[in-house]
């Protein structure tokens, strides 16, 4: 089974109770999705997992019956085939489509290709890697990455750039006390601020 076929679509979680039961993180729109797609497989492709959906985020995994079956199955990653999956609407696509597309910048600039979509926990990331191999890490957002074309094959990128953020109302102190200097604070386009 070739990985650039399939899709991440959930990761189990620790075991529940006695009976074999396991919670499930998914990553489908609907979290009960999971189980409809059918049998599972885990990364290499080794293993299929059938699922049965209980309640949030809780599944029976068929041929688990025991609190150490499903100890085992922790951390494992789950992935179904893309031809199950639905087809995305006009304007969706799934992160794995955007591996292998150009990205430009707004002039048309070739500055690399999608080497790698994740998410950390803060956000989907997208990896760029240009011509020498090296490697850029964006957030993918809109203000970052505004245009998306899988058919077209290609993604335009604005790089964010850092711009001074003045002080918010209430920093500045009434009294002519030095203060110890600190970094000033930064605030990268379309994002958060950060120290």
């Amino acid at each position: 089974m070739s990985a650039s076929r399939r899709i991440l679509v959930g990761e189990f979680g620790r075991p529940h109770g006695v009976r074999g039961l396991i919670h499930v993180r998914s990553h489908t729109a609907e979290p009960a999705a999971i189980a409809s797609y059918g049998p599972l497989s885990d990364e290499g492709g080794d293993r299929r997992f059938v699922l049965k959906w209980l309640a949030d985020g809780l599944v029976q995994v068929e041929g688990v019956a025991d609190r150490d079956a499903a100890a085992k199955l922790t951390g494992t990653r789950l992935y179904v085939m893309r031809e199950v999956l639905p087809q995305p609407a006009e304007d969706e696509f799934y992160l794995t489509d955007l591996i292998g597309l150009r990205a430009e910048t707004e002039a048309g600039e070739e500055i690399g290709t999608v080497s790698a979509v994740e998410d950390f926990g803060a956000g989907s990331v997208v990896t760029l890697r240009d011509a020498n191999g090296r490697e850029t890490l964006l957030p993918f957002t809109r203000a970052v990455v505004p245009v998306v074309e899988v058919a077209a094959g290609r993604i335009v990128v604005i790089p964010p750039g850092e711009r001074e953020v003045p002080p918010q109302p209430g920093e500045a102190e009434a009294s002519d006390t030095p203060r110890p200097r600190r970094p000033s604070m930064r605030r990268r386009s379309g994002g958060r601020d950060v120290a």
